[in-house]
């Protein structure tokens, strides 16, 4: 049978996948659910108003992600670009310097304000224990016990580290992977100065790289198709079939680019996935919370992305400075379950940027519009020795790919598009078709 691969899910893995099938010229037909790509990192429209369903960052490690967007002809320039920084106003303002690795966080954290010499000390002291084991655990602990471990301070922990954990790890560090951490400081501010950048999107998330990789495969003669849901898959005599395809196509192939939880509905059919499908359904997610504020008049942050050392809100973007509306805020609160209704977080997250904003003579006014987005199951809760499932199935070419397939990154864009590379690459080995050059692209 030619090869005719079918990929269920229009998000960051199963585009990725897609495009690597594509310039290989293996044909690709792609089913999303829903009529806006990018799974769990896309434009929402609300009221007027077009934001994502999650504010996501990206950093120079991102070595896939940043390789896809160039593939696919994406202006660097929509992408906030800026050496690591954390900058808490009034608290801490920690950047690295213009200079080559290793100066860069060393010059960084010398010039830090906020820190002490004695949580200096510390901050150097937990990287040369991580540089010493190349990074590579004895055993995957929380990153709360390797603080411990490696004597870090308070402050360092409130400050700095803690912060990290949550942003990229999506999991308190009293329970976050430090494995998974590691591999990340490993990669990013361990690693060159380019590796620790900070890069935010300027466009909004389907724009950044959805459009684009749709763009090119119709220009491949590829099918990306949406609103259409599939709802089971079934064996036929040369490969698979799909239920809800409605043009009844017969696949050689099939990845499961979706969530975990809804790998089950899809695969009942085969009696070998059982023990599969039960770790895939109790894998356990953590919830991710954006509150977008807008003001008018426009207020503006010291900085495009700022963080906050109290409050709900963790971290606070400034969308008028990532080539969004002036004025408009997004607020997020990662790994936070909260009980709050919609109206009570954005309350909240109004009272926290009014601290930064109010003064002894006048109060910030209400935002003129407000909008919550709370995507209960985000990420996967990435703890020590989670559960994390490998490309291949029990059933001979069906294929997973997404944020939690196994990898040394969390849940994260990376993540999803290193998933979708080796679903795509472990096709090409199936069929016996080369791994197309780097930079390839018709």
């Amino acid at each position: 049978m030619t090869p005719h691969v079918a990929i269920i899910g229009g998000g960051w893995a199963g585009l990725s996948c897609a495009v690597e099938l594509a310039r290989a010229d293996i044909r690709v037909s792609v089913f999303e659910g829903s009529a806006t790509l990018g799974g769990r990192a896309r434009v929402v429209e609300k009221d007027g108003w077009r934001i994502d369903n999650g504010q996501h960052i990206l950093i120079g490690a991102y070595t896939e992600t940043l390789r896809m967007l160039r593939l696919l002809g994406v202006s660097p320039k929509r992408l906030y670009s800026s050496p690591f920084f954390i900058h808490i106003p009034g608290v801490l303002d920690l950047q690295a310097a213009d200079l080559p690795a290793p100066l860069h966080l060393a010059v960084g954290l010398l010039r830090a304000k906020g820190l002490s010499w004695t949580d200096r000390r510390a901050a150097a002291r937990l990287l040369s224990h991580l540089k010493r084991i190349r990074f590579v655990l004895t055993e995957d602990v929380t990153v709360s016990t390797l603080l411990d471990r490696t004597a870090q301070t308070p402050t360092l922990r409130r400050l700095v580290w803690e912060p990290l954990c949550v942003a990229a790890l999506n999991t308190p560090a009293e329970r976050a992977s430090a494995q998974v951490f590691a591999n990340v400081l490993r990669d990013s501010v361990a690693a060159s100065a380019s590796a620790s950048e900070v890069l935010i999107p300027r466009i909004d998330l389907t724009e950044l790289l959805p459009v684009p990789a749709v763009l090119y495969l119709s220009r491949k003669g590829q099918n990306v198709h949406t609103m259409t849901k599939i709802r089971g898959i079934a064996r036929t005599e040369h490969g698979f079939s799909l239920e809800g395809d409605p043009f009844d196509g017969r696949y050689s192939h099939v990845v499961l680019a979706t969530a975990p939880w809804q790998v089950s509905g899809l695969t009942t059919e085969f009696s070998e996935m059982e023990r599969l499908r039960n770790q895939l359904d109790a894998m356990r997610h953590e919830a991710i919370t954006t509150a977008y504020l807008a003001y008018d008049p426009a207020i503006r942050l010291a900085r495009p992305m700022i963080g906050l050392d109290d409050g709900l809100l963790q971290w606070v973007f400034d969308r008028g400075q990532l080539g969004g509306p002036d004025g408009l805020l997004a607020g997020v609160v990662s790994a936070a379950g909260t009980e709050l209704s919609r109206e009570e977080i954005a309350l909240r997250a109004h009272q926290d940027i009014e601290r930064l904003f109010a003064t002894d003579s006048a109060r910030l006014p209400a935002p003129k519009w407000a909008q919550v987005i709370t995507e209960k199951r985000a990420t996967f809760a990435c703890e020590p020795g989670v559960f994390r499932p490998i490309t291949m199935t029990p059933v001979k070419q069906l294929y997973l790919a997404g944020d939690y397939v196994a990898s040394d990154y969390p849940a994260t864009l990376e993540g999803a598009v290193r998933s979708g590379l080796q679903a795509a690459r472990t096709i090409f080995r199936s069929v016996g078709v080369a791994q197309p050059t780097l930079f390839k692209l018709d």
